[in-house]
């Protein structure tokens, strides 16, 4: 357990000293920007939430933004856990390391567990914010932050843990390039199968059923948006089913489960991969 944590440690400290972290600050301080913007203007336009279509507009926009954030989040988890990994062997520090009494799984959650801090807390801060942001402006607070801030750390956490494995087989950039591509892929046919659903099509409804349970990120993703829009809107405004910015329904217990377990067992393949690369 030491080694984990003083491997977690020195994973903190190596990302904050990559320039992604500039990027992704400046990425979301003009998002985060743009958003008091944009939400100062959706103030003027409509007043206080009390009418469906300003809840409705309130909701997308808060929606779209955070769908911004989770998407700078999985840009910068993807592309830091292929060089934290691969980087290491392709520069033979593993080597340095793994030389001394230091087991290989361990050094990978060590990795793995400074990854997720770093991800998680980039989401929750920019999260909180953007959620004061529209608070000052708008008014409106979610019915459920925490939830959704949560879900979104989840979300990060699946991606990042997909992108070690992949850095376990494959080069850094290749391990970043494939796992944001899954992520895009898996979001697509997330809306696909949305718009199946409301058109009653149970074929094209499937396809996304399928892709959440193969990568979770769209699930999480879908059970966010849930806790921080207005509730009932898709059924108050039926011509809002199957929208890309609103969900009908909550993240479940057992898809939660689910992808803590697909979390866990994605781990242990990154684990038996390292543990058989050669160095």
């Amino acid at each position: 357990m030491n080694t984990v944590l003083t491997i977690a440690a020195l994973t903190l400290h190596e990302a904050a000293r990559r320039k992604v972290l500039r990027s992704l600050a400046v990425l979301t301080v003009i998002l985060l920007g743009l958003s008091a913007w944009g939400f100062d203007r959706l103030d003027a336009e409509f007043g206080d939430l009390t009418t469906g279509e300003s809840r409705i507009a309130a909701s997308v926009v808060l929606n779209l933004v955070m769908f911004g954030l989770s998407l700078i989040a999985a840009l910068g988890t993807a592309f830091l856990a292929g060089p934290t990994l691969a980087g290491d062997v392709e520069s033979g520090i593993a080597q340095a390391i793994l030389a001394r009494p230091v087991r290989r799984p361990a050094v990978l959650l060590g990795k793995w567990l400074g990854l997720v801090i770093f991800g998680g807390s980039f989401v929750s801060l920019a999260g909180l914010a953007q959620l004061v942001i529209v608070r000052a402006t708008v008014g409106y607070w979610p019915p459920h932050p925490v939830a959704g801030l949560a879900l979104l750390a989840g979300q990060t956490t699946v991606l990042l843990t997909l992108g070690l494995l992949l850095s376990a087989v494959i080069s850094p950039m290749a391990s970043g390039v494939v796992a944001v591509g899954l992520f895009g892929a898996t979001w697509v046919a997330g809306v696909v199968g949305a718009i199946g659903a409301a058109l009653g099509n149970t074929g094209v409804a499937r396809v996304g059923a399928v892709s959440r349970v193969l990568l979770p990120t769209d699930g999480l993703w879908r059970g966010a948006m849930n806790a921080l829009e207005s509730p009932g809107l898709t059924s108050f405004e039926p011509s809002m089913a199957g929208h890309p910015f609103l969900s009908d329904a909550p993240a479940t217990g057992g898809y939660v489960a689910w992808s803590a377990l697909w979390v866990a067992v994605i781990l242990g393949l990154a684990a038996t991969a390292f543990s058989r690369r050669d160095l």
